[in-house]
């Protein structure tokens, strides 16, 4: 006769099959760790009790669960479209509601110091994919107090590399640092090449003197803002039982965080959340590819091209003819 759990694993996978059966979850991809991003420094500091007056607000703003889920500010569907889908005032956290403490708009972010020309920048892929890498600085007068918005940034990236390899679970590429004094940003977008999915990242950085950046102190004059620093790999191990999304290596339990869909756009703005029908595919990423995977996008995407009305049509024949026998043996 055959038995209940038999049947039930030959109706799980003609389920799987069909695209109706949970799909395991995606894994979480990384973050800016040179220079520090803010959510990886606010990681880093520690959810539950932040040490510096800016990840207290953006722990206040966002809740905690952000900063557990800290290598998962992404957009699922980008394909390139980063622009058209992020608002201005929201590049920090890519239109995603989760993380919209990362979008504050003040200077006493934790910094990374920064000087102008060579620089090695390090990338934490907490699971690897291929894809490209660019990095833009905010022009001369940016003003941290305000909410970044795009053009806010050079028009074009000062680094720009395809499928990086990779060093003690690190990206790490090179890049020429253009002259700037003061306060900036470093904004970060990485696009895979295997999938339409992308990853953005706010790392503030001085160079010289921090002309912008000062934290209110409590008695006394105000005090420099504090220097950023990333999670270690303890630490990365610690949060990730707590963390919504899966880390590759690092245990977790969940899906990837992506930005919501959003509702229509009005004429002539921006919206974050999936690209339009028409918008085209990544081209594939060229380069080296050293310890880089060639993974799908969406844990849901291949079971779902594999499936249909085949897979349905499979299940049922199993429960049909587990039951007859059933009948017929009893």
């Amino acid at each position: 006769m055959t038995s209940r759990p038999t049947a039930t694993a030959a109706v799980t996978a003609a389920l799987v099959l069909s695209g109706l059966a949970v799909a395991p979850g995606a894994f979480a991809h990384g973050s800016m760790t040179d220079p520090v991003s803010r959510v990886s420094a606010c990681y880093a500091e520690g959810p539950e009790a932040p040490k510096s007056a800016a990840c207290k607000a953006a722990v206040a703003a966002s809740g905690t669960q952000a900063f557990y889920d800290w290598n998962a500010v992404n957009i699922a569907n980008a394909a390139g479209q980063h622009r058209q889908l992020i608002p201005d005032g929201k590049l920090c956290s890519a239109g995603n509601d989760k993380y919209r403490g990362l979008d504050l708009a003040r200077a006493d972010w934790p910094a990374s110091s920064m000087t102008s020309g060579a620089h090695t920048f390090h990338y934490k892929g907490t699971a690897p994919h291929k894809g490209s890498f660019e990095l833009y600085v905010t022009k001369d007068g940016y003003d941290p107090s305000k909410p970044l918005k795009w053009s806010d940034l050079e028009a074009k990236p000062f680094v720009t590399v395809t499928d990086p390899g990779m060093q003690n679970g690190d990206y790490v590429f090179q890049g020429t640092v253009p002259k700037k004094s003061g306060r900036h940003l470093i904004y970060s977008v990485w696009q895979r090449s295997d999938s339409p999915e992308a990853f953005y990242t706010c790392s503030d950085v001085v160079f010289g003197k921090d002309d912008g950046g000062t934290a209110p102190a409590t008695n006394g004059p105000s005090a420099p803002a504090p220097t950023a620093s990333a999670p270690t790999e303890e630490q990365i191990q610690d949060g990730a039982d707590k963390s919504t999304v899966q880390h590759g290596g690092h245990g977790g339990h969940g899906a990837t965080a992506t930005a919501p869909a959003p509702a229509a756009p009005a004429a002539g703005t921006h919206a974050a959340g999936a690209p339009a029908a028409n918008a085209p595919a990544p081209a594939a990423g060229e380069g080296s590819g050293a310890e880089l995977a060639e993974t799908g996008g969406d844990a849901a995407t291949p079971f779902v091209a594999m499936g249909g009305a085949a897979g349905l049509a499979l299940g049922a024949a199993l429960l049909f003819s587990t039951a007859r026998r059933r009948r017929t043996r009893g």
